[in-house]
């Protein structure tokens, strides 16, 4: 287990291990716990392929160093910190256009109707900067969702730490680290192999065609 405490020199990641997931969902309680989320939690699991296996995958914000729901929030209220945490957005200026929700390329912000804002996982703030490991992290009992520094994860786990994709052309850095077994082939390509998507055919007219 990661340690409960860093020192201001210790420098921890938050490292994201999805082959680990058993989705028991401690995650997702113990994330609406946290002070700054006021009861919402802001984690989620994905269904890897619900036709064909029950493996889940934690989703958390992977607080991106250039992050794309800032530059299309129209209100400017998206905010990183200089830790490069990437923010729920300020009350007063969120206007609830759900541009952020749309333009994240993880999925992560939603749009919260009951406060009229846009909330997402801030790495429990209140927490971190404190030294204290991130709720979910805190209640992983597989540790699928781990914190702490890199020495510790090189010396205890396995697997590469992970945090350059790909999504088209663009390339997106993380500050959330992704296990996985080898990095050394570089960004991982989230497309890799998708040849065409929806955007292709909209309407399913090639689909409807092709059946007719």
């Amino acid at each position: 287990m990661s340690r409960g405490r860093f020192g201001i020199d210790d420098s921890p990641v938050f490292v994201i291990d999805q082959s680990r997931c058993i989705g028991c969902e401690a995650c997702v309680q113990a994330c609406a716990e946290c002070g700054t989320h006021r009861g919402q939690s802001l984690i989620h699991l994905e269904r890897v392929d619900r036709a064909t296996s029950t493996q889940t995958a934690p989703m958390v914000c992977m607080h991106c160093e250039d992050p794309t729901c800032a530059q299309v929030c129209p209100a400017d209220a998206i905010k990183q910190t200089e830790e490069g945490i990437v923010q729920s957005a300020l009350k007063p200026r969120c206007i609830g256009c759900s541009n952020c929700v749309l333009a994240c390329p993880f999925g992560v912000p939603k749009y919260v109707a009951d406060f009229d804002q846009m909330m997402k996982c801030d790495m429990c703030t209140d927490r971190t900067s404190e030294g204290l490991t991130p709720m979910c992290a805190s209640v992983c009992p597989s540790e699928a969702l781990w914190y702490g520094t890199i020495k510790e994860f090189n010396d205890t786990r396995s697997g590469s730490l992970f945090r350059d994709f790909m999504f088209g052309r663009q390339e997106v850095r993380t500050k959330v680290y992704t296990v996985i077994d080898d990095a050394l082939g570089g960004p991982l390509d989230v497309l890799a192999g998708v040849t065409r998507t929806w955007l292709d055919d909209p309407f399913g007219l090639d689909h409807v065609q092709a059946t007719s």
